[in-house]
């Protein structure tokens, strides 16, 4: 018997538990068969895949309930294919040359709020210091008043938007009554997933007092931070794939690790991990090398191991939720990636049992001495 898991199974049962979640049907069965029927009658089509794990305190919301199901003997064409703007289709590894890069320039002050604004977005994790250099110059300012409606349900994606300022609401119609399902208050992101998944806007986005937005238009968006995840997931998937402990992962998990991962960059004689300290994550070697040290009771410190690429460390503490057994130094120039502790958690339970058997060497190292 094949037990492998079919690829988009776990996607299917996500986007599933989020309609579940946000709908809390009282007769689950029939919730999840109006669900699904809809779902396989529907014309809706994804034309660029999800390359882009968003945090839900920083998202508009998933599509909602109301528009994943038909109510009993109505007809919907609300996912069917659009000949607007929306519907074009983007290619991630197709080449953008001929794209044109926007920028609409800004004085010192301005550049300095949009940096302190998106500097906690995911979305933009995945960019290099160059990305977000045209992030910045790609984006322009968009005031608003309190009642001014900055995304209407149903309307075709145009832009991205980011909070400089202002209270957000975000409305859903739910069985004819309105309903607010967040509120962004004075931070946070909306407006990718119409981007992402070429898609009407699947709810409206509502100003509740005056603000200042930052907006990037659907083509800027696409060209920078699509292409920029879909690059990323491509290069740490083709990293794990010759990570040993990480064949027992499938390909679908693989690539929810790859999406979970950022770059870090460290020079040489950083210390990257410091014995005794509170475990955040570990990390996966891009490039370059480290050395594994322990501090004795003595007080000297001794070498134990050295890492290249394609090894990983700081998985130790992580399993024993103690703080960190050794110190990790770069030699050289060293890029890693990193994973963070709840991301961890969520994503490698698979592998846990392989890695504390390998974790071993620095006990039995340690007890020796």
């Amino acid at each position: 018997m094949d037990l492998r898991i079919p690829p988009g199974l776990g996607e299917l049962l996500r986007d599933f538990t989020v309609a579940v979640l946000r709908e809390k049907p009282e007769r689950l069965v029939d919730f999840a068969a109006d669900y699904f029927a809809n779902m396989r009658n529907s014309s809706k089509t994804k034309a660029v895949p999800m390359y882009i794990i968003v945090d839900d305190d920083e998202e508009a919301g998933e599509p909602d309930p109301e528009s994943l199901r038909l109510k009993s003997g109505a007809k919907s064409t609300r996912y069917a294919r659009r000949t607007s703007v929306s519907a074009e289709r983007y290619d991630p590894e197709a080449d953008d040359e001929e794209e044109v890069k926007v920028v609409h320039p800004k004085t010192d002050q301005q550049k300095s709020r949009l940096s302190q604004a998106i500097s906690h977005i995911l979305l933009f994790r995945s960019l290099d210091s160059d990305q977000v250099a045209d992030v910045i110059d790609a984006m322009f300012e968009k005031r608003v008043q309190a009642g001014d409606i900055v995304i209407k349900k149903g309307d075709d994606g145009d832009n991205f938007y980011v909070i400089d300022s202002g209270v957000y609401s975000v409305v859903i119609d739910s069985n004819g009554q309105e309903k607010t399902v967040h509120t962004f208050d004075n931070s946070g992101s909306f407006g990718e997933l119409a981007l992402m998944y070429n898609m009407p806007r699947s709810a409206t986005v509502r100003a509740e007092r005056a603000g200042s937005l930052w907006a990037m238009d659907r083509v800027s968006f696409r060209r920078i931070v699509l292409k920029a995840a879909f690059k990323k997931r491509r290069m740490y998937e083709e990293l794990l794939e010759h990570v040993p402990m990480l064949k027992t992962l499938e390909a679908y998990e693989r690539m929810s690790l790859a999406d979970a991962l950022h770059s870090k960059v460290f020079a040489d004689g950083d210390v990257i991990i410091e014995q005794g300290e509170e475990a955040d994550g570990m990390y996966f070697i891009e490039d370059g090398s480290v050395r594994i040290t322990l501090r004795k009771d003595s007080g000297a410190e001794e070498t134990v191991s050295r890492l290249t690429k394609g090894k990983y460390f700081g998985e130790l503490a992580l399993i024993e939720n103690k703080p960190r057994s050794a110190n990790v130094i770069a030699e050289g120039k060293v890029k890693v990636a990193f994973l963070e502790r709840e991301s961890f958690e969520r994503l490698l339970g698979p592998c846990l049992e392989l890695m504390k058997r390998n974790s071993d060497v620095y006990k039995i190292y340690a007890k020796g001495k």
